[in-house]
């Protein structure tokens, strides 16, 4: 919503508009750009396909199933102005992130993460070798600057190995690489590791720095004499692009800066005429020219028009400004409270509510049904108030189980049949059924993990002894889970 200085500013720029024999000047000044996430939430940034937000770090990719792929894209909202046309500059930049690249599975990497530069922020690349960065039907569609975190060998692309770092410029045939080994940095470690890109447009070079801590290296790991002035024209998003082919790799971004520097400060008074060396000592005296009297009274006619129609235009304009402001506040309100949601977390809801909600769980409301019971829609009596709701068929047995394991007897659901034998795997069992019918979706394993259990080559999900509530959100239809959870 417009603040009341804003409004103030904005009569006194209609005042001198209607008192001015000439319009104002109005300047374009590019600035440079500054901003840090030290952990992030979902304020100022967008992601996309398998990108999601989690304890305040950035999933890039998702946990999926071999051969499965993933890709996705973090991008800051805002678009960066890289170049001032009226000083012809091409702005130097300078970014640090840590990021972590790690596998539940041993010897199933890639394909890798990169930090990009571009002016589209809606393409999701492709997965694999593509990096997130392009699609692969449209490979000259998306022009970018990146700096690739490469952990698999792709020939289409000439990679040199499956380890390496290389700068794209359009393409994803790198233009000059390196190895981080040879400075001691693993990328499929799985530990934090931290990156500092700089480009110097004066200097035309580029640096990436590597290290495991906080402290930046003295030497660059790669080292590119490049100018990218004819690539970073106007505005540009940056951003973050990862991707998986067949693989569990997982590529997380913890924190991140950055800033542009290089443009020339704005003159805060802009002197119009170049051969005045001081402002304050020169003094502009307009001349008086003598005119008739018939021009005189077309000079009071038009005077008591403008007297009229001036105000009249200044108050519909006044009018118009603040219900444009009301719309405006309206708005960011309710991107403030959907926001608000996504960052404070799901709604939680009792059973009683749900059930009012869904009308006693009636016929009329079931929009899906699935081989555990029925989808219903629920109305709450609140803004945004329709969401999902599903009923399982075996919500009594398994309260009567988790009953049991609350009380450290989880045995006794076991068939009596067995008559006592089994009963560590019968144990192991029913824990892993537990787990996976958690209300809490960021409780349950993936069903690799199950199978990993079940086969002994994995420790059981820890299972509280209270069932979690249940909790959703009822704000966003079908994507606040893909958005905010990594789970399956």
């Amino acid at each position: 919503m417009a603040s009341p200085s804003q409004i103030q500013q904005f009569c006194i720029f209609l005042l001198i508009l209607f008192n001015l024999k000439d319009p104002p000047l109005v300047l374009a000044i590019s600035g440079n750009v500054s901003f840090e996430f030290p952990s992030f939430n979902l304020r100022n940034l967008t992601l996309l396909g398998d990108s999601y937000l989690r304890r305040g770090v950035i999933g890039l990719t998702r946990d999926v199933t071999v051969p499965s792929s993933s890709s996705g894209t973090l991008i800051y909202d805002s678009p960066i102005p890289f170049s001032d046309q009226e000083s012809n500059t091409t702005a130097s930049f300078s970014t640090r992130f840590s990021f972590s690249i790690l596998d539940v599975n041993e010897n199933s990497y890639g394909d890798g993460l990169s930090f990009f530069l571009s002016q589209d922020n809606q393409t999701l690349g492709s997965p694999g070798g593509y990096l997130g960065l392009v699609n692969s039907s449209q490979l000259t569609r998306n022009r970018f600057v990146a700096v690739e975190f490469d952990t698999r060998l792709d020939a289409r692309f000439n990679d040199p190995n499956d380890h390496h770092v290389g700068l794209d410029i359009g393409s994803l045939n790198s233009i000059k690489t390196a190895d981080p080994i040879s400075q001691d940095i693993d990328l499929k470690s799985g530990d934090l590791i931290t990156a500092w890109i700089d480009y110097e447009n004066d200097l035309r070079v580029l640096n990436v720095y590597m290290s495991y801590s906080s402290l930046k290296p003295g030497q660059p790991l790669l080292n590119v004499d490049v100018d990218l002035s004819e690539y970073l024209k106007g505005d540009m998003y940056v951003g973050f692009s990862g991707s998986t082919e067949g693989s569990t790799e997982l590529h997380l971004v913890a924190n991140w800066s950055f800033r542009t520097s290089g443009f020339p400060p704005a003159n805060p008074n802009p002197n119009p005429n170049p051969h005045n060396v001081s402002d304050s000592s020169v003094t502009v005296t307009t001349p008086v020219i003598p005119v008739s009297n018939a021009a005189s009274k077309r000079h009071k006619s038009l005077v008591l028009g403008l007297g009229i129609a001036g105000p009249a235009f200044f108050c519909a304009s006044l009018m118009a400004f603040g219900y444009i402001s009301v719309r405006k506040w309206q708005k960011i309100k309710r991107v403030k409270s959907l926001k608000a949601e996504l960052v404070t977390g799901p709604k939680e809801f009792s059973y009683k509510e749900l059930k009012l909600a869904t009308r006693g769980f009636h016929s009329s409301r079931i929009i899906g049904r699935g081989a555990f019971g029925n989808v219903y829609k629920a109305t709450f009596n609140f803004p945004g108030s329709i969401a999902a709701v599903k009923r399982s068929k075996h919500s009594h047995e398994v309260d009567w189980v988790w009953g049991l394991h609350g009380e450290g007897n989880i045995i006794e659901a076991a068939d009596p049949r067995l008559k006592g034998e089994f009963e560590e795997e019968m144990r192991k069992l029913l824990l892993v059924g537990l787990s996976c019918a958690n209300p809490d979706s960021t409780g349950r394993p993936t069903m690799r993990r199950v199978l990993q259990i079940l086969k002994g080559e994995a420790e059981p999900v820890a299972v509280p002894r209270k069932k979690p509530s249940l909790t959703f959100s009822c704000s966003l239809a079908l994507t606040l889970e893909e958005i905010v959870s990594s789970c399956d």
